[in-house]
């Protein structure tokens, strides 16, 4: 039998065997809006070497970056992939930026929370997991991101073994965490670094701080399948 523990004592655990993450990785507002967009399907070690192009040919804000065309942004950003798409998806909330609040990102991030959500949801392009990225790292609003690492964590953790939307994800853990914007930054953050080192696809549970805890390590630990 696994020991069962709370969403707050695995924040705890990870936070005590990996450190603060201080995430987002972006300097400024701009870089972590430009980041999020571009890091959907791809290792942030790609989406350094686009803002680094980016950078190189002088486009540090949204507003340089609106001024380019789609086609002069997707050579830059090569690196992401699927750059063509995310080209235009960077233009389609340059425009709403410019279009809305004159690119004023704290004029947008003033808005009501529901309502600039549900704006942003509305941008082609825009899912619920890269607008709340957006919301939570560059807007410090208090929304959690959901990934496909969080669902992978607590699925095996056995929080919950249902069929869940992003939404109903989403509830699931505010409903059990306290809305603080530095926990939901920080828990998000602690995640992704476990789900990207250890909690693997293919996991390497013998090195992992949760494994007490784990019901997939319980379910395969007579056969467990490590990484080499």
């Amino acid at each position: 039998m696994t020991e069962t523990l709370s969403l707050l004592e695995v924040y705890n655990i990870l936070l005590n065997f990996q450190g603060p993450q201080h995430w987002w990785p972006g300097e400024t507002q701009d870089e972590i809006i430009i980041g999020a967009i571009l890091t959907q399907n791809v290792s942030w070690n790609n989406v350094v070497k686009a803002l680094n192009n980016l950078h190189s040919a002088g486009i540090y804000t949204l507003k340089e970056l609106d001024a380019l065309s789609v086609e002069a942004i997707a050579p830059l950003i090569r690196s992401t992939l699927y750059y063509n798409q995310k080209a235009l998806k960077l233009k389609t909330f340059t425009n709403f930026l410019r279009e809305r609040y004159q690119f004023d990102l704290q004029q947008m991030f003033a808005e009501d929370l529901k309502t600039l959500r549900s704006e942003m949801l509305k941008l082609k392009g825009l899912g619920p997991e890269t607008v709340d990225s957006i919301l939570l790292y560059a807007g410090s609003k208090p929304v959690f991101v959901v990934d496909a690492y969080t669902i992978r964590l607590l699925t095996r953790l056995g929080f919950t073994d249902k069929k869940m939307n992003y939404s109903q994800w989403q509830e699931f853990i505010t409903e059990r965490i306290p809305q603080d914007v530095e926990l939901y930054n920080d828990f998000h953050a602690q995640i992704v670094n476990l789900c990207k080192d250890i909690c693997r696809n293919k996991p390497r549970c013998e090195i992992c701080p949760l494994t007490l805890y784990c019901t997939y390590y319980q379910q395969n630990k007579e056969n467990p399948v490590t990484s080499s």
